[in-house]
């Protein structure tokens, strides 16, 4: 399969127009809310401040916000026997049911951040702080040598909140506090789960801002899904994560559905679990592992709306909005991103995809 939605080959970001550090460190005064955004309704585009999201929805809307804290998933390790050993830093994706560890194996860089590396090989021992040990197994998928099944010795938890740092990226400028990966929805898990790297869509709000959007008469509704690593030099599809939609929410979507409000999904990491909860054009209470990859053959069924960063040409993720939006709208939202410089990454700007209205709603 492809990853590369059409109409976006070709398409080039220049590399300064990466987000290398936090909103909120941008300047004095500022907040996560100091971001941009970008509104496609169709082929039409216009540009807002990131808290004009609520004039931007309507009473009835449901906004579905993905609640998966992020896990400070990378750990510094050595591969090989002791003593010394190639030093490697691991960036632990996502725990099996059968307490296998799916893994990515980079190496360091003086600059802080990491490099790809293949991983394995398979039998290898990685020694990691506090005595525990990873023993690879093989490849996650048959053919990629990314991603490895990797046996833990200690307690992969315990071990992160000890010793494990954000997963960061050569496009940031230096490391962030487990703090500033957290969005106002996460919340933590009894068996420690949460997502290798940020659900980023649902940065930018606030509590404030969740208040305003709840006094218009727009209703929040929460599910998980626990990202696992996606490195952005990859661009591969995703690959399966465990998920859960409360029935709670399920009724929130359907009755928004049956009542002319639109659900907009906050982050692609939500439309991925919604969709793979949905029963023809409703949604039911679901949980465990989705491999669905949404594309526009696909198409999307219960969702209208969604709100994403912004995305490499490159990434699976843009077949995903052209599923949602349309391949017009996501090239010309994409082209004018770029002319008008907003922010990509996790630290970046944000972009709204809505339905195109028709005349009527236009002036409801």
């Amino acid at each position: 399969m492809s990853v590369v939605a059409d109409g976006l080959e070709g398409l080039r970001v220049p590399e300064e127009l990466s987000a290398r550090v936090p909103a909120e460190q941008r300047g004095p005064g500022r907040g996560r809310d100091d971001v941009r955004l970008l509104v496609s309704r169709g082929a039409a585009v216009s540009h807002h401040a990131f808290r004009e999201l609520p004039s931007l929805l309507r009473a009835g809307d449901v906004l579905v916000v993905n609640t998966s804290p992020t896990l400070a998933a990378a750990v510094d390790g050595r591969l090989g026997p002791e003593p010394g050993g190639e030093p490697v830093v691991v960036h632990f994706s996502t725990r099996g049911d059968d307490g296998r560890w799916a893994v990515e194996l980079r190496s360091p860089e003086p600059s802080g951040s990491t490099r790809p590396r293949a991983g394995g090989p398979a039998g290898a021992v990685v020694r990691l702080p506090g005595g525990a040990r990873l023993v690879l197994a093989g490849p996650l998928t048959p053919g990629s040598g990314r991603l490895w099944w990797a046996r833990p010795c200690g307690d992969v938890p315990g071990l992160l909140g000890r010793y494990g740092r954000p997963i960061r990226y050569g496009y940031t400028e230096r490391d962030q506090p487990l703090s500033a990966y957290q969005t106002v929805f996460a919340r933590p898990f009894p068996d420690g789960a949460g997502s290798a790297e940020m659900p980023s869509a649902g940065r930018p709000f606030t509590a404030a801002l969740v208040a305003e959007l709840e006094a218009r008469g727009v209703r929040i509704a929460p599910l998980s899904l626990h990202t696992g690593v996606a490195s952005a030099e990859a661009h591969e599809p995703p690959y399966p994560e465990r998920f859960e939609v409360p029935a709670a929410t399920a009724a929130l979507v359907n009755a928004a559905r049956a009542g002319g409000g639109r659900v907009v999904a906050v982050g692609t990491t939500v439309v991925r679990a919604l969709e793979s909860a949905a029963v023809g054009a409703s949604v039911r209470g679901a949980r465990g592992w989705t491999g669905l990859v949404v594309t526009p053959a696909r198409g999307v069924r219960v969702v209208d709306g969604l709100l994403t960063g912004l995305h490499e040409p490159e990434a699976s993720h843009l077949l995903m909005l052209e599923a949602v939006a349309g391949r017009a709208a996501l090239r010309g939202a994409y082209a004018a991103a770029v002319r008008d410089r907003y922010l990509w990454h996790e630290f970046g700007d944000v972009h709204l995809l809505l339905p195109e209205e028709t005349a009527h709603c236009a002036h409801c």
